[in-house]
């Protein structure tokens, strides 16, 4: 008989710019970000192909946001699938910023 798995955790990687959803203490995917003042821009969401289909990735960005909302900062959904995630979770819609031109070069000088 296999252990059952320990529930799903996600950590806050301030080093790498990223929130990390662990199963057994492996890393099965992130969603990356980079901080312009008040606001957190979230670029890229990823789940390892192994974890698929098992609701990580909404159950790491519900977290990575209540982190920003907990932080006092603003939500910026560079990322289609956080993009995905807020239009059917309006309780972030007071911290959401709009994606404008402006972001997405800030965003390109910040990623080189």
């Amino acid at each position: 008989m296999s252990q059952p798995s320990a529930a799903p955790t996600v950590e806050h990687n301030e080093v790498k710019h990223r929130y990390e959803i662990l199963v057994d203490g492996k890393r099965a995917g992130l969603t990356a970000y980079r901080d312009r003042g008040e606001q957190r821009v979230f670029f890229h969401t990823e789940v390892d192909e192994a974890f698929a289909g098992q609701g990580l990735a909404s159950r790491l960005v519900q977290e990575a946001l209540t982190d920003v909302r907990e932080a006092g900062k603003r939500i910026v959904p560079v990322c289609p699938y956080v993009a995905k995630f807020l239009n059917k979770h309006e309780e972030f819609a007071d911290i959401t910023d709009p994606v404008t031109p402006e972001v997405l070069r800030w965003l390109d000088t910040e990623l080189g």
